[in-house]
């Protein structure tokens, strides 16, 4: 449960005991994503010894959405960060892509020793603004929903053109929801743009101070392609956490995870095998009772997913 007492799905990605590494990871998915956004790359780690969790953000999927009188915040999405990593049995390692990145380096920051280390996919505190109006205009573009199913999936191939697989009617089904007249709209909460999404530059200071103050090891993957994510931003990311670590997909756009998985997944391998011994607090220093905003988890039933 997140802050407010807001239920929020997850999918565990157990792995064999034999296997266990004392590594734990938290996924959490940009915006307009699910939870399924990283099902292959969760399952591939598990197998590898990497057990994880990933939950749909507030607004998002199968996650309660905020009352009618109540805005969404970018401090709400931080909060259950907080309690959804205070809640495991040690500081997870977060693997946050965009949207849940951001609110990653926040999360650390408010509350240091949260995360056993932090792998940033595709974002930076300062990012290109074409490259944000580019997102808005496609999650914009049709807000009285689609025809059907094949209409959804051909604006999502316009828009992801170096994609060869068309989305399937089934992994559309997790990105959208037929409305009672019969339309299909986005799985996502509409008033999410309005309150979090359209003005969120203007957080880009504080953004960058919280990622100034992270001490965790850090990774940053970003893609070639991304017109997100720019050599300027990484440069000035590396300036603000000198310790970080950066690797590059070159043929990757924003959506990274998914452009190429197994690469992705590969270069998070690398990285987790070579991460230095814990030194972060044990879980019990910062569990979610000591948090204001705590509550318990509540989990509602895995069901595979797939980033638009």
């Amino acid at each position: 449960m997140g802050a407010d007492g807001l239920a929020l799905a997850a999918t565990a990605f157990p792995t064999a005991s034999s296997l266990q590494t004392s590594d734990t990871l938290l996924f959490t998915h940009g915006f307009g994503q699910t939870r399924g956004a990283w099902q292959r790359s969760g399952m591939a780690l598990a197998a590898e010894g990497y057990a994880g969790l990933s939950y749909d953000a507030r607004g998002h999927g199968e996650s309660e959405r905020n009352p009618a009188d109540l805005s969404y915040t970018g401090e709400q999405f931080a909060d259950d960060l907080i309690i959804v990593a205070g809640e495991q049995t040690q500081p997870p390692v977060l693997v946050g892509a965009s949207m849940g990145g951001l609110f990653g380096m926040i999360a650390e920051a408010r509350w240091p020793g949260l995360f056993r280390a932090m792998i940033l996919v595709d974002i930076t505190p300062r990012w290109e603004e074409a490259g944000l109006q580019r997102i808005l205009g496609f999650i914009t573009a049709f807000p009285q929903g689609f025809d059907s199913l094949d209409h959804a999936a051909d604006i999502i191939a316009a828009y992801l053109p170096h994609r060869r697989a068309r989305k399937s009617p089934e992994e559309l089904r997790e990105l959208l929801r037929e409305s009672e007249d019969g339309r299909w709209r986005w799985h996502w909460d509409a008033r999410l743009v309005d309150d979090l999404v359209r003005d969120c530059a203007q957080h880009q200071d504080d953004i960058a101070e919280s990622a100034r103050a992270l001490r965790c090891p850090v990774l940053l993957i970003s893609g070639g392609r991304s017109d997100l994510v720019s050599a300027r931003t990484v440069e000035e990311f590396q300036s603000l956490v000198p310790h970080a670590q950066h690797a590059h997909l070159p043929q990757a756009t924003h959506m990274l995870a998914g452009d190429d998985n197994d690469t992705f997944t590969a270069t998070v391998l690398e990285y987790l095998a070579g991460l230095p011994a814990a030194a972060c607090p044990d879980a019990a220093t910062i569990s979610t009772s000591q948090h204001p905003a705590s509550g318990e988890s509540a989990v509602t039933k895995s069901v595979p997913g797939a980033s638009p």
